[in-house]
């Protein structure tokens, strides 16, 4: 019985003595962490540099009278589109047709007097070779003929005169677009060059004026070194859109950096067919800074901070993690751009970084880097 005691002793021992090496064993062999890797996307992109600005009319025309009177119609409704030459107000043309008769009359006037002058001359001219008339007498009527002429030339001028009131009884719209409300209701009366009438703002195209920094003016002045900025294209979203649906193109840079804020303006021209923007909106737009160029692309998420600098987490071929320093982009279609530190071979890890160390082996899973959806919808420019 104590021999059998002995040898259960033995055994349980090294049961146990086994059990505790095997669990020393595996606490020393952990699995590596599984990480999510990609090979960082290659496309050709260009830059943009963002900016917010406002919609502005191209023009924007105060509408007042070229003659004083009682307004005696309205031709539009408030809001619409016209055309330039439309008519928009008339004001009582009788008090100005009646000054253009009595300037023709005296048009008329002077045209018979005129003549009968001219015949006297005429007559005059052939008594004075036979001196039946006098020097002085002739000459007397010639003076009396220029006289007249001139007296005909202001009769003319005052019809004209006369007709130009009689036409600016009608007002017209100088330019298509929109009409705002009127200020004025018929049987009002009307002073000339003072009294505002209403305004008409042009819709189709329309202006994005905008701020930029004087580094983003450096930058793009040094993209562009001819001075070729006209046509530069411009991308715009408007408040409650998530992609850059609106197309335009660069117009005009201002001449000067406003010295107090660091600035200088800009403004781009974008269609504006169906009237949906108007001036005073608001928008965020981007500005093509670049020329076309091989672009290396990771997710935002892929990008960490480490001692303050931007890097990147890899895993090399022996399956362990390394850290590389990037220098940023911006954002193209929803991705970041690496400007440098990153070769297109990298395998980077997307997902899982929180779990990666440098120097530690990983377990990666290799995976696809793609433009997310939302911003990958081709701009469609004006709607």
């Amino acid at each position: 019985m104590k021999v059998h005691a002995a040898l259960a002793a033995l055994v349980l021992l090294a049961a146990t003595t086994l059990s505790a090496c095997g669990s020393k064993q595996t606490a020393q062999a952990p699995q590596p962490p599984k990480v999510s890797v990609a090979t960082p996307l290659v496309k050709q992109i260009v830059d943009w540099d963002d900016y917010i600005g406002q919609f502005q009319a191209v023009q924007t025309v105060e509408i007042r009278p070229r003659v004083s009177g009682y307004l005696v119609k309205v031709h539009f409704d408030d809001g619409q589109r016209v055309k330039a030459g439309e008519t928009l107000f008339t004001i009582d043309p009788r008090p100005f047709q009646a000054k253009l008769n009595e300037a023709k009359g005296q048009v008329g006037e002077v045209q018979a007097t005129l003549a009968n002058l001219r015949t006297q001359l005429a007559r005059q001219e052939k008594l004075i070779a036979i001196k039946a008339v006098s020097q002085e007498e002739l000459e007397a009527t010639q003076a009396k003929v220029k006289a007249a002429e001139a007296q005909l030339t202001a009769a003319e001028a005052a019809v004209q005169s006369a007709e130009l009131d009689v036409g600016f009884t009608e007002v017209k719209a100088p330019v298509d677009g929109k009409v705002s409300y009127r200020r004025v209701d018929v049987g009002n009366a009307v002073n000339a060059d003072q009294t505002v009438l209403t305004t008409v703002t042009t819709v189709d195209p329309i202006r994005f004026v905008f701020q930029g920094s004087e580094a983003q003016y450096l930058r793009f002045k040094r993209q562009h070194p001819n001075g070729d900025i006209a046509g530069t294209p411009v991308r715009i979203k408007l408040q409650d859109e998530d992609s850059y649906d609106w197309k335009g193109s660069l117009d005009f840079l201002d001449t000067m950096v406003d010295t107090s804020s660091g600035t200088i303006r800009g403004r781009a021209v974008v269609p504006n067919p169906n009237g949906f923007l108007v001036p005073g909106m608001f928008g965020h737009m981007q500005l093509q800074a670049s020329p076309p160029h091989r672009g290396i692309m990771i997710p935002d998420t892929a990008v960490a901070t480490l001692a303050g600098e931007r890097v990147v987490y890899v895993v090399n071929p022996d399956g362990t993690v390394a850290v590389k320093p990037v220098e940023l982009g911006p954002l193209n279609e929803g991705l970041r751009v690496i400007r440098s530190g990153l070769s297109a071979d990298d395998h980077v890890i997307v997902n899982g970084q929180q779990r990666a160390r440098p120097g530690q082996k990983v377990e990666p899973t290799m995976t696809k880097i793609e433009v997310p959806k939302a911003d990958a919808t081709p701009d469609k420019g004006g709607k």
